[in-house]
């Protein structure tokens, strides 16, 4: 189990408060949801992420990163078996994610400029590695949603 650091905790919700209002704002401009409308949303989601970063520290599994306990979090809330359910859908559906995933896409870029050298010790072989990741990542999720959206006649 890892130990709670404090100021690494206080870190963490400051950078998910900093998500959340960057993102709220990227909702009301990119796709004009007013912000009154997305701060529901949002605290929801800054609760998920919250407790799932807790989790982390709580239950004793090593080296599990806290996106799974926030994405075991996420489902639960918004499965149809939760009581929650309707209103944690109805929030967090009007909170575009593509608004979110500007500051995250921001974060892993500054993150990744601050080990740099890490990232040149891994040469080209890694960059090509990655990126056929991400093609594989990015055909593979096409093709499952092609077929499950063909299946149920969406498309």
């Amino acid at each position: 189990m890892k130990k709670l650091n404090l100021e690494i905790f206080i870190e963490l919700v400051i950078i998910m408060l900093m998500v959340s209002i960057i993102g709220a704002c990227g909702n009301f401009v990119g796709y004009q949801v007013p912000i009154m409308e997305s701060i529901p949303g949002m605290l929801i989601l800054f609760v998920i992420a919250l407790l799932g970063t807790l989790c982390t520290y709580i239950i004793p599994i090593k080296n599990c990163p806290p996106v799974i306990w926030i994405s075991i979090i996420g489902v639960l809330l918004a499965c149809p078996a939760s009581p929650v359910a309707e209103q944690v859908n109805l929030y967090v559906g009007k909170i575009n994610m593509l608004a979110l995933a500007t500051c995250i896409l921001g974060f892993a870029g500054i993150s990744m400029s601050k080990n740099w050298a890490d990232f040149k010790k891994i040469g080209w072989r890694g960059v090509v590695v990655a990126c056929v990741v991400m093609f594989g990542t990015f055909i593979g999720s096409t093709l499952v949603a092609q077929v499950i959206l063909s299946m149920t006649g969406v498309i």
